[in-house]
């Protein structure tokens, strides 16, 4: 029974004394260098409330993107169980208008600056909604970026009124200047 005993202490410390005796490994970073290389930072996200809207499988979600690092990273893709279809959308002139269409390559975050996703500019489209969303309802959102890393959000659904018809059309006509 003390051999049985002695033997399973033995196999158990082996690993670690021999993790703990082999001296330290230059190739790998310290846990401190890792903690401290920053990704991008998101702030102030936020959803367009879609009631009231004339179509309301349809919204996008707007924020602040700062990226500390020395390299550019790209928001590559978003994701959101609210939507049956999430893409990273721009504002784009054509044929004399701005529409709204895909932004290919995703959006960049330069090195040592920041993006802002807000209307009338770059966004997150969440299509295919399952139901309308209201002021004070929350929204799982999970962004992704080149660098390997993501951020899992709860972003909080607020009204905005301005650029209606880039996002929902209205039934309000809108008034002459």
């Amino acid at each position: 029974m003390k051999k049985t005993l002695l033997l399973a202490c033995f196999a158990v410390a082996l690993p670690l004394l021999v993790s703990c005796g082999s001296g330290e490994d230059k190739t790998a970073p310290a846990a401190e260098t890792v903690a401290a290389k920053p990704t991008v930072i998101v702030e102030d996200a936020w959803v367009r409330a879609t009631v009231g809207a004339k179509d309301t499988s349809m919204t996008a979600a707007f924020m602040s993107l700062t990226n500390p690092s020395g390299a550019d990273i790209k928001l590559t893709s978003a994701t959101s169980p609210v939507a049956g279809m999430v893409q990273l959308h721009e504002m784009a002139m054509r044929d004399g208008k701005m529409v709204m269409q895909e932004k290919a390559g995703g959006i960049t975050v330069p090195k040592e600056s920041h993006t802002h996703l807000k209307p009338s500019g770059d966004h997150v489209m969440l299509m295919q909604l399952g139901k309308a969303l209201k002021p004070g309802d929350e929204v799982p959102l999970t962004l992704t970026f080149s660098d390997g890393t993501s951020h899992d959000l709860t972003v909080p659904v607020k009204n905005f009124t301005e650029e209606e018809e880039h996002y929902h059309p209205s039934e309000t006509p809108t008034p002459a200047p």
